[in-house]
């Protein structure tokens, strides 16, 4: 349930320059993980820390032209397993529960005080637990892209939308071995999780393949892995998220609304495209009833992608909403 970001997608220019970061660095978090960050944009502006979906994906240069780097300090960090995080593709110490306390450990060895906290898809629904957990961290929160984590996103994804584009489901259903008589999530999981290179490395390609034609609203092309370290790279990238999907990522549709409704001291801003298939735009309406006071806009012309014009002119209308003297 990721934000897309690979050369599958034809994508406008993001609605700032590309910068570097000033401060690129490993922080140990505990269960031989060490989670990469980065800071970038405004070292004395306001602090944004962005959560990257997935599960897996970790985060691309593209991301950090998304914010104002006049106006934010930005930071932006590999979860555990992912990107360039180590050990890549590790599972194990790597839960919903891990990831809220790294980012709260992360904050405390940035000095950061208080900090808006924004993420789209996987993402959005982590910021939402971090935010419940971390409230007087938060400036407020800023969603996009919903995904609730529940049985009914996993039931859309891998089965409802299959009668949308059936040719690329069933080719998807194809490189799940197994039981025919279990479910596509549970066969697909077990490839991806198991001791089969060839088997995995397959259930990847059409996996991402899939996701590339519900974000693209077409049949997207299989993709290729270029070199061994690439296809290392996304088997690492899709263990952590079939890991963390298996287990409705440690949250689940009822606990995740839960923590959202006690959001209502917060500014909370939430954003979903109007042509979302890969979660959806009743998502964003659920969680909008959910949180008092929140603000919903559907974005007409986007999907699921924020590398869209719509979808970034979204977040730069959400970040304006927080003047630099916020904190």
């Amino acid at each position: 349930m990721q934000a897309t970001d690979s050369p599958l997608d034809p994508a406008p220019s993001p609605p700032y320059p590309a910068i570097e970061p000033w401060q690129r660095g490993w922080l140990p978090v505990g269960g031989g993980h060490s989670i990469y960050f980065e800071q970038c944009g405004n070292p004395h502006g306001l602090p944004l820390v962005v959560l990257h979906g997935g599960p897996g994906s970790g985060f691309s240069a593209r991301m950090r032209q998304l914010f104002d780097p006049a106006r934010f300090r930005i930071v932006l960090f590999d979860q555990r397993g992912c990107g360039r995080s180590t050990p890549r593709g590790e599972c194990a110490h790597n839960t919903t529960a891990d990831l809220v306390a790294d980012i709260e450990r992360l904050r405390r060895h940035l000095g950061v005080e208080r900090w808006l906290v924004t993420g789209g898809s996987w993402g959005a629904a982590l910021a939402v637990a971090y935010a419940a957990a971390h409230r007087d961290a938060c400036l407020g929160v800023i969603l996009r892209g919903i995904f609730l984590t529940g049985p009914a996103d996993l039931e859309w994804f891998f089965a409802g939308a299959g009668g949308l584009f059936p040719q690329t489901w069933q080719a998807l259903d194809r490189a799940a071995p197994g039981d025919r008589g279990r479910a596509l999530p549970d066969r697909l999981f077990d490839a991806v999780l198991g001791d089969d290179a060839l088997v995995a490395a397959e259930a990847v390609r059409r996996w991402m393949q899939w996701e590339a034609t519900l974000d693209g609203g077409s049949p997207a092309p299989l993709p290729e892995f270029p070199d061994a370290d690439t296809q290392a790279a996304l088997l690492a990238k899709y263990r952590v998220q079939a890991h963390y999907l298996r287990h409705h990522c440690f949250l689940g549709e009822t606990r995740l609304l839960e923590l959202a409704a006690t959001l209502g001291c917060l500014p909370v801003a939430i954003l979903h495209g109007e042509k979302d298939l890969v979660c959806g735009v009743e998502n964003a309406r659920r969680l909008h009833r959910a949180v008092p006071g929140s603000r919903l806009r559907i974005v007409p012309e986007a999907g699921h992608n924020p590398f869209v014009a719509s979808m970034q002119q979204a977040l730069v209308d959400a970040t304006a909403q927080f003047p630099a003297d916020s904190a």
